[in-house]
């Protein structure tokens, strides 16, 4: 979770509001009352550890499948705030998720991977965006939504992605895309019929992305400039 926005929620949140944690398992928020997540208790905090005290307990670690389709075992609005950050673009259900958390608390905040950063090349291997994120993610704030397209092969495309280069430019804000919502978060699918339909909107979506980051000189440019400049002076 972007810091400002952990900060941010912590204003928000009351001391004594009911906060449940989805998908947290890798690094927990410390403020949750409670946690659902696939993996156990014993064995969270991978990508570290958050560092207030934690809140919840053993006992308040549920561990299940959040995509099993079967309603949480929570009751309708029984939390004030519930957080899920950077788990919908690795599960293989968000539309169900983003139901059951608008079921179970009354607001919340939701962050992913950004889509920018998704359909750039090469930060984590020889593909683009992350290996094991299954979906492209989008937050429309204005309207409280979220949408979702899953992630063919035809993102690594030469011509539809984004370049080696393009990740190290961005800034933290840039890297992700988030949603503080009440009441209710909207989650849609968006489902292409036709292959060139598809390969026109990534290609469209590169080209109104591809300046938000300015090219780095390349060594041989630099080498040619520093001769010439030696030449004029």
């Amino acid at each position: 979770m972007l810091p400002a926005h952990r900060a941010e929620l912590l204003r928000r949140v009351p001391e004594d509001a009911r906060v449940l944690d989805v998908g947290g398992w890798g690094a927990p928020l410390s403020r949750a009352d409670w946690v659902i997540d696939i993996a156990p208790y014993e064995t969270r905090g991978l990508y570290g550890d958050d560092p207030d005290p934690e809140r919840f307990t053993a006992d308040t670690w549920v561990q299940r499948d959040v995509c099993a389709r079967e309603p949480w075992p929570f009751a309708d609005d029984e939390f004030d705030f519930v957080v899920c950050s950077h788990t919908l673009e690795d599960i293989r259900d968000p539309i169900w998720v983003c139901e059951e958390l608008s079921r179970v608390a009354r607001a919340g905040y939701v962050e992913v991977p950004s889509r920018v950063l998704e359909q750039t090349w090469g930060f984590d291997g020889a593909w683009s965006g992350y290996s094991h994120h299954r979906w492209l993610c989008e937050a429309d704030r204005e309207q409280g939504e979220m949408s979702f397209t899953f992630k063919l092969h035809l993102l690594h495309h030469e011509k539809l992605r984004l370049p080696p280069w393009f990740a190290a430019g961005l800034s933290p804000e840039q890297r992700v895309d988030w949603l503080w919502w009440k009441g209710s978060v909207v989650a849609r699918e968006i489902v292409h019929l036709d292959a060139e339909a598809l390969f026109a909107e990534l290609l469209d979506f590169r080209a109104r992305h591809i300046d938000l980051v300015p090219e780095p000189p390349r060594p041989g440019l630099l080498r040619r400039l520093a001769r010439r400049a030696r030449r004029i002076h």
